[in-house]
């Protein structure tokens, strides 16, 4: 019934405003001839003052979601890199480090929500008296995801327009009530979803997410680059299954490489948050609804979380201070 009535809510919403609205007044764009997928500006004047108000008629406004101090995205240019545990275990750690914070965790991912399985949660979630969805909580953290709307092996086959309706009703219409922090669990990529979250919110910053695998590094920079174009702030980088170590000899190997984060990092004079270890226990924690924070409490795992949430909050203060 709640899917119904969001579906129909998004039908009624692509009618009244058309997705190439936003879209309108932006200059005009043209893709690489040698296939690179990138967007490349074309050759133009230095826009007027009066240039640019009109570009900007075409944008929404971005707005703050009452009640919610700080909203953190949680990001990949590559899928399969542990971005969503890591969302988790972080929203977990923040939680975990200072008892007085409140702690949401939002899964934006709306073909793929894996938020309800790792959170161990089930079940839709209630309407208020101005139809707002009502979180479903556990182990202290409100959570929404698109999952909590449909069937977990149901598919989702949506066009864009629906997509991006889809995540202003999750971003917009959700009573988080007072939250010190709301993690956004980002889908892979820089496409429509990550667009959208830039213009209709006050994002505080984002946290990108990858392994030293040069691959996935490529796609880390594209992420990096394009919160730097949408005028978000990176936080800080996590280097995700840095180091395995045998759990019957102690013999430790780099099996995605080493060092790749950090150095991108430095580079690209970002924050090094932290290093997660490839360990089973980590997927083996999510996959059954009860992440490593929560199981293993005092175990080097949650440790590593734990620090990246700590640095993450010191990058926070500094943000708020300068803006």
């Amino acid at each position: 019934m709640l899917l119904r009535k969001l579906t129909d809510t998004l039908l009624i919403n692509n009618l009244k405003h058309s997705a190439c609205n936003e879209f309108r007044n932006w200059p005009k764009r043209s893709f690489s001839a040698h296939g690179s997928g990138q967007v490349v500006s074309q050759p133009q004047k230095k826009l007027t003052a009066r240039q640019e108000e009109l570009m900007k008629r075409g944008l929404p406004k971005r707005t703050k979601i009452p009640n919610v101090e700080n909203i953190i995205v949680v990001a990949s240019g590559k899928g399969g890199v542990g971005k969503s545990t890591t969302a988790v275990n972080l929203a977990l750690a923040l939680s975990d480090v200072e008892s007085q914070n409140k702690v949401g965790l939002l899964d934006m991912d709306v073909f793929g929500p894996s938020i309800p399985r790792m959170m161990n949660l089930s079940g839709s979630p209630a309407l208020t008296k101005n139809d707002y969805m009502i979180p479903l909580t556990n182990y202290n953290i409100k959570c929404m995801s698109m999952g909590f709307l449909v069937e977990e092996k149901a598919a989702i086959v949506w066009r864009g327009p629906m997509v991006m309706s889809a995540v202003q009703r999750l971003l917009l219409r959700t009573e988080w009530g007072e939250l010190s922090h709301l993690v956004l669990d980002l889908p892979p990529g820089t496409g429509d979803t990550q667009l959208s979250i830039s213009q209709l919110v006050e994002v505080t910053g984002a946290v990108i997410v990858s392994t030293p695998q040069d691959i996935a590094l490529l796609d880390a920079r594209r992420g990096a680059e394009m919160f730097s174009k949408v005028n978000i702030p990176v936080l800080g980088m996590v280097q995700n299954m840095s180091i395995f170590t045998c759990p019957k000899c102690g013999h430790q190997e780099h099996i995605f490489g080493q060092d790749g984060v950090q150095n991108m990092a430095t580079e690209l004079g970002i924050d090094l948050l932290g290093d997660v270890a490839l360990d089973p226990k980590i997927r083996q924690c999510a996959d059954e609804g009860q992440p490593i924070i929560i199981s293993h409490p005092k175990s080097a795992q949650a440790e590593s979380y734990r620090s990246i949430a700590k640095n993450l909050m010191q990058n926070i203060l500094l943000v708020n201070k300068s803006s």
